[in-house]
């Protein structure tokens, strides 16, 4: 057996243990969170509109301590401040606990646990667990998206008027411009444009067909990472905003099916090189 194969079947073998590992972790955390929405939970400010509970730090403290037990010598980022051991290890996880804490906060059942798995830089497996509704994303590269299961595929969609898209807003306020001038444009460019703040549930959403793409700036890669392996999984492609470059250090993410990808950047260029004309 050559060296190649061996780090190749080292690799898959790995993916394998930690596809389970990351579905059983992010439903236990889903189950915490649920349980959190039923008794009560404390709300802190980290920005004038940016919040965190402690059901986000139960959730990160839950996952943290399964990762650093199961995979000690793997890297972790969570949004909550967890890291890991192994800086230098080529297995990176990256975790955002609670995607959605203002709707978790005001009982808007429509949150997330979001795990992903990366291999040197590239994500490689995603799972993404809305445990309000009890569905679970899940990809691992090259093996196809499912949703509870079962095989899920990008729509078909072919003109952006007839394309159903979502976005999101920067927390900082006074950064916000960027992000208006883009809504302005894709609601009347799309056929119908929604904001409902959990950028992980719009991922695997264009990755199931329930939207057909998703853009914003700034996001985080705990946000869209793994919602980045379930789209390209099923059949999506993830790009930069202004190219084709996904890169998880880019505070940015377009998630569409292949067909609408070159008319989301037409208008966002327009939209952006008109916004710098008028400052």
């Amino acid at each position: 057996m050559t060296t190649q194969t061996t780090l190749q079947a080292e690799l898959q073998d790995t993916l394998d243990r930690a596809f389970t590992f990351a579905v059983d972790l992010a439903k236990e955390a889903g189950a915490l969170l649920r349980g959190y929405q039923e008794a009560g939970f404390a709300i802190q400010h980290k920005g004038a509109v940016d919040l965190v509970t402690d059901a986000d730090k139960a959730s990160e403290t839950l996952i943290a301590a399964r990762i650093r037990e199961t995979w000690p010598d793997h890297r972790l980022i969570g949004e909550e401040g967890a890291r890991g051991a192994g800086e230098d290890a080529p297995f990176g996880w990256i975790v955002d606990p609670l995607d959605g804490t203002t709707n978790f906060a005001h009982r808007y059942p429509h949150f997330a646990v979001s795990i992903c798995l990366e291999h040197r830089g590239t994500p490689v497996l995603g799972v993404v667990y809305d445990p309000m509704r009890d569905e679970l994303f899940a990809a691992v590269t090259g093996r196809g998206a499912t949703l509870n299961g079962k095989p899920i595929s990008v729509s078909s969609t072919e003109q952006l008027q007839q394309a159903l898209m979502a976005t999101g807003f920067s927390y900082v306020i006074a950064e916000r411009g960027e992000g208006t001038a883009l809504w302005t444009a894709f609601n009347n460019g799309a056929q119908g444009l929604r904001r409902d703040g959990a950028a992980a549930l719009n991922m695997v959403y264009v990755a199931c067909g329930r939207l057909d793409a998703y853009f914003e700036r700034p996001v985080n890669a705990w946000d869209v990472s793994a919602g980045s392996v379930i789209v390209q999984e099923a059949g999506g492609v993830v790009a930069g905003l202004e190219d084709d470059a996904y890169v998880l250090e880019r505070r940015e993410i377009v998630a569409s099916n292949p067909a609408l990808l070159g008319q989301i950047h037409a208008l966002i260029a327009e939209t952006i090189a008109t916004l710098a004309e008028d400052r």
